[in-house]
């Protein structure tokens, strides 16, 4: 069963484009923690987990507001597992309208960033992917999903804009890695920044090991398999 291949190992991180492309850490240490896996749902937080807004068939929450996160800013993969112990994963924004409610949460929350689950798929497992390349432009999916990003150079369909930043640290359109130019870090992690560059809110790569807070969103995925191993639990 593919749900249960993915979650009863933590090492089963199931964040990929397709099902040929699998990571199981990342391609960086994104923090002074190297091999950190995925986290398990746990059952009792998924049934009493933060429901602070609502779109389309899943719950929502930014971390801000939940007093015992309120505080915490959190590396890319630790803001996974966060929102994954409560059958959630990190936002991920697929239509311009879901693009524009997170927008107006961190507009109306003066939040300067936060995390997404956009990821570049730079690890173990993309090797000789044609269909990535330009990794840049062609190798960016939603890991909460596995769903493919629109290519970074074009208007997503549906989208009547293209929500990644004309400009950043190279005064150039994102994703422009810039951090690689720096320190030698990839830039392999999405997030939303709040006019950092003078640019307004926008779609930003970062390095994974930045810490920031999150927006989770509800995962269909962790729910089904905690509805199918905990009968009787109102999810």
């Amino acid at each position: 069963m593919k749900i249960a291949c993915c979650l009863v190992l933590a090492a089963c991180a199931c964040a990929v484009a397709t099902p040929s492309i699998r990571e199981t850490r990342q391609s960086r240490p994104v923090s002074n923690r190297p091999g950190r896996f995925l986290s398990l749902p746990n059952p009792q937080k998924c049934a009493n987990r933060p429901k602070q807004f609502f779109f389309r068939g899943h719950n929502y929450f930014y971390s801000g507001h939940v007093p015992t996160l309120a505080n915490r800013k959190v590396d890319w993969l630790d803001g996974r597992n966060i929102c994954r112990e409560y059958c959630m994963d990190l936002v991920s924004m697929e239509t311009q309208e879901e693009n524009n409610m997170i927008f107006r949460l961190i507009q109306q929350n003066d939040v300067p960033y936060i995390w997404t689950s956009g990821r570049l798929c730079d690890f173990k497992g993309c090797e000789g992917r044609t269909d990535l390349e330009p990794k840049n432009i062609f190798g960016w999916f939603w890991s909460a999903n596995r769903e493919k990003i629109y290519p970074t150079n074009q208007t997503p369909a549906g989208f009547g804009y293209n929500p990644w930043s004309q400009t950043g640290h190279k005064k150039q359109r994102q994703p422009d890695n810039a951090e690689f130019d720096i320190n030698g870090t990839s830039e392999s992690c999405l997030s939303i920044l709040n006019n950092v560059y003078n640019d307004g809110i926008a779609w930003h790569d970062v390095a994974c090991y930045h810490e920031k807070p999150i927006v989770c969103e509800d995962s269909d995925e962790l729910l089904q398999y905690v509805a199918s191993t905990n009968p009787g639990l109102r999810l």
